[in-house]
């Protein structure tokens, strides 16, 4: 994309999973880089995701919460991928406010400081298919009532709709993209804060037992490269000005139990164990859930590329070579 040679490109929560991936692209593109990331060790941050990137990429360890440090990092920016979050749902319910802080107050933040000092940057906000709450229908399309069952869907849909109003009412043009469940190399899988997928890979690797609770849930899956595509695209066009966009998968649906074996079967070996739904968690289970994303392939002409197997067999591959500073 010729789009990106010498664009400014500031990325939040550039240390973590998707922002890394995200960095490792557009660093190919040619973009000049900024990755701001607090590098708490409890949410996503891990500087072995930047390994492979060119020296003048710029990293600068700072909390979005930080709306002092915000205003000299966002001037003369020409675009900001916000991906910066609490992904946990469980640590949201057992620490409300701190979810609150980061997923809502500082997004709200963000986006003052943008008003103030570049209103002009384009903004990708990395939204979530969590704050469609439990479907009445299948497959979930952007007119599906939203009503989250946690407090992280809430303060997601809260971000979300910061960044529409600020579209709507200071021109800021942003864009909110609903991703499902995103998998791939340099995803945390030390334990289940970002994804249960993380978890199932760490206990094949560790030649434990994977533990599937319920197992007819349906799911679909987004391989990082194509969420990667969708934002560069969204970013790209202005069409998507003051829109949310679902980001869905290859166009596989398949249970928690079918997934686990496949897992098993491209891994080469590992057992499963179907277990109860613990009781916490099964409050705030939304049971079935695969989108439909329709309205940006109609819009961008975005199509995902790499089916679920094939996606498994490239993250495995990764961690294969790298696992000691992941496990």
């Amino acid at each position: 994309m010729s789009f990106w040679i010498d664009k400014k490109v500031i990325i939040t929560g550039g240390a973590g999973f998707i922002g890394s991936n995200l960095a490792h692209r557009l660093a190919k593109e040619g973009a000049k880089l900024t990755l701001v990331d607090s590098l708490i060790p409890e949410y996503g941050g891990n500087l072995q995701n930047l390994q492979g990137l060119p020296s003048d990429v710029r990293l600068n360890i700072s909390d979005v919460r930080d709306r002092y440090s915000l205003r000299c990092l966002l001037k003369g920016q020409d675009v900001m991928f916000n991906l910066a979050g609490q992904t946990s749902h469980m640590d949201s319910m057992a620490d409300p406010f701190t979810d609150m802080e980061i997923n809502c107050h500082a997004q709200l933040s963000i986006l003052e400081t943008c008003r103030h000092v570049n209103p002009d940057m384009t903004i990708v906000f990395a939204s979530t298919r969590q704050i469609y709450g439990r479907p009445d229908y299948l497959p979930v399309d952007e007119k599906h009532p939203v009503r989250p069952v946690d407090v992280n869907g809430v303060n997601k849909m809260a971000g979300e709709g910061y960044h529409t109003l600020y579209h709507d009412v200071y021109n800021i043009p942003t864009c909110s993209l609903r991703l499902t469940n995103t998998y791939g190399p340099r995803m945390r899988i030390k334990d289940a804060r970002q994804t249960f997928l993380g978890v199932w890979i760490r206990s094949l690797m560790s030649k434990k037992k994977i533990e599937v609770w319920g197992g007819a849930q349906l799911r679909d899956f987004a391989y990082v490269d194509d969420v990667v595509e969708a934002m560069l695209m969204a970013a790209c066009d202005s069409r998507t000005c003051g829109r949310v966009y679902n980001v869905g998968g290859f166009g596989e649906i398949i249970s928690l139990l079918d997934l686990a074996r496949v897992m098993v079967r491209v891994y080469g070996e590992g057992e499963i164990e179907i277990r109860d739904f613990p009781d916490d968690r099964k409050k705030i289970d939304i049971g079935d859930y695969y989108s439909s994303d329709e309205a940006l392939r109609s819009c961008i002409g975005w199509v995902p590329r790499v089916p679920l197997e094939r996606g498994l067999r490239l993250t495995f591959d990764y961690y294969q070579k790298c696992k000691e500073h992941y496990l």
